[in-house]
């Protein structure tokens, strides 16, 4: 796991508003390696959504890039798919067919029929849905509906999964299946996985790294912390191993500590800009 695969470099970006340009993201630098898991976290409007957007290519840094495998990103591809906290499935689509709309689009001429109909269902098998498999998203649970999201990403065989809070509206119980299920996945597979959380515990029980980001605006990268806990995790387990609850402590810290002393550096920084700029003489105009 020692291959560069996908690079971020000083990516910034701004949004158009009525008042100006809106700087959400600046300087940010990420190198992640083949078959890593890392997790993005932070407080809201920290623009975690946003660069998993720029690394989709739904968004176009304003600065830096993006590259994957030695190419710029620059636009969606099948190479990188998304899964959303809403699992989009078209209602009208059994599992079987949703799953098989992103199939046809990646292997089309690439697999006969008997190819993909097996594919879709070894799929569908990896996240436990072969029961449900001609039912339709209304007749299926959330935490199911989102298991249909999950195989639908990886039935494209994409070199990155993208995923934003996937299991952000699930139950407790729900969640904890759905981690453990990606858990599974992620280590038969070998995806390189990028995650946003708001979930301190989830984040360390899943990644190998977690990317801390400072808030907005122009937010960017505050710590990388490394999380070299020994695979397969078992969440009994970790909750008394002593290394776990000290990444969690961590991340803590970073979020309701050090963010904050952050956020004070930065409101002084634009205490004294203002201060200056009210203490330089007005120029006379001729």
């Amino acid at each position: 796991m020692s291959q560069i695969h996908l690079e971020l470099t000083k990516v910034g970006i701004e949004f158009p508003t009525p008042k100006g340009p809106f700087c959400a993201l600046r300087d940010v630098d990420l190198k992640i390696k083949k078959g890593e898991f890392v997790s993005l976290i932070g407080h809201s409007g920290c623009g975690k959504s946003t660069v998993l957007n720029i690394v989709a290519g739904l968004y176009q840094a304003t600065t830096g890039g993006v590259v994957l495998n030695g190419r710029e990103v620059n636009e969606p591809g099948p190479e990188r798919a998304v899964v959303f906290q809403n699992h989009s499935l078209l209602p009208w689509l059994t599992a079987y067919e949703n799953v098989e709309l992103g199939v046809k689009r990646v292997f089309k001429g690439k697999k006969t029929k008997a190819e993909m109909r097996e594919w879709i269902e070894h799929n569908l098998e990896l996240v436990h849905m072969t029961h449900a498999i001609h039912k339709r998203p209304d007749e299926l649970s959330g935490g199911m509906k989102q298991r249909v999201g999950i195989a639908r990403a990886l039935a494209m065989e994409p070199q990155v999964l993208l995923m934003d809070e996937p299991f952000g509206a699930l139950d407790a119980l729900t969640r904890a299946h759905l981690q453990d299920s990606l858990m599974e996945i992620q280590n038969e597979l070998g995806n390189t996985v990028i995650m946003i959380t708001h979930d301190v515990d989830e984040a360390v029980l899943l990644s190998d790294r977690i990317v801390m980001m400072t808030n907005g605006p122009a937010a960017t990268v505050g710590e990388i912390l490394d999380v070299p806990l020994a695979r397969p995790r078992n969440r009994l387990e970790l909750a008394d191993n002593v290394e776990y609850n000290h990444y969690r402590s961590a991340v803590l810290r970073f979020l309701y500590e050090k963010q904050k002393k952050i956020e004070s550096i930065d409101a002084k920084r634009a205490e004294k800009q203002l201060d200056k700029g009210a203490a330089e003489p007005a120029k006379s105009v001729a």
